[in-house]
């Protein structure tokens, strides 16, 4: 009877299996197998959080990183770290369903390590602002929250094309460009950096209808000197500093008279912090921007 009673549990018994699984593709156009929604997020970049956000999963999101304030609500979530370095037995503890990390900035070795523990990584990354919309729709794709993407991502493009019409008109053919000032867009103070052509504060100029003096660089964040300044004299010297500092890095560059944006005072001082934060919102501080160009 025992034997019967054995036989009878052991066939009623359940299949255990793995939970089912679907793939995506982000950003840099890898296929990542993650669980169906809802999911178990953590997000490795202030930027991703607050897409993730636009994205209508902010609500999935369990644990980011430092400097994860946009929007409001993104300030409730725990932290488990920067991004230059997590708590990886945090993460491990949370068992998250995916990790959105930031390849440009996320350490690298973290990443790996990460990967090694069959925990998925999910890469979002936009270079240019026009990749933005289409960042949100892949992560509404991820989060299973595809409509609410679709709408933040439409709102992307309207706003977009809206800046473009009122800021980057292209100059009349054989006309000289005065309208596209040339831009030394300073993102710290010493040593100088500067941004490069492949960043997404480069492309904000354009859309603003000027032009990174050092967009040729393919350097995300390259370090310049002075007599490379002087050498491509910009028309304009943007500050974009952390708060209260812009002012003391123009004052450095009064000391070359010889400069165009000195002699003409075309020095600007352009504090907004969104304007680094790779989410949504360096859309509002692009729109900022432009005005500040255009009140030169």
């Amino acid at each position: 009877m025992l034997v019967l009673a054995l036989g009878v549990s052991q066939a009623a018994a359940p299949t255990i299996s793995a939970p089912p699984s679907r793939t995506v593709i982000d950003d840099s156009g890898r296929t990542v197998s993650v669980p169906h929604a809802p999911l178990r997020i953590v997000s490795l970049a202030p930027g991703a959080t607050e897409m993730l956000f636009a994205a209508g999963a902010g609500a999935d999101v369990i644990a980011t990183v430092e400097y994860s304030d946009e929007p409001a609500a993104a300030r409730r979530i725990p932290r488990i770290g920067d991004v230059a370095a997590v708590d990886l037995e945090r993460l491990v503890a949370l068992h998250p369903d995916v990790v959105i990390a930031w390849p440009a900035g996320t350490n690298p070795a973290q990443r790996a390590k990460i990967t090694r523990l069959h925990i998925p990584v999910y890469e979002q990354q936009v270079v240019r602002l026009a990749e933005l919309a289409d960042s949100v729709r892949r992560l509404g794709v991820l989060a299973g929250t595809e409509a609410v993407a679709a709408r933040a991502a439409h709102d992307i493009d309207a706003r977009l094309a809206i800046l473009k019409a009122t800021y980057g008109n292209e100059p009349q053919a054989g006309a000289p460009d005065t309208a596209h000032p040339s831009v030394l867009l300073q993102v710290w103070g010493r040593p100088i950096y500067t941004v490069g052509g492949r960043q997404l504060m480069s492309d904000a100029l354009e859309i603003c209808g000027a032009h990174n003096v050092f967009a040729d660089l393919p350097e995300a964040g390259p370090v310049v000197d002075i007599e490379a300044v002087i050498a491509r004299d910009p028309d304009i010297i943007i500050a974009a500093a952390p708060p209260g500092e812009g002012a003391a890095w123009l004052a450095d560059w009064r000391r070359f008279g010889s400069l165009k944006a000195v002699r003409e005072q075309h020095l600007v001082v352009f504090e907004d912090q969104a304007f680094s934060r790779l989410g949504p919102s360096v859309i509002d501080a692009t729109e900022g921007l432009c005005k500040a160009i255009a009140r030169r």
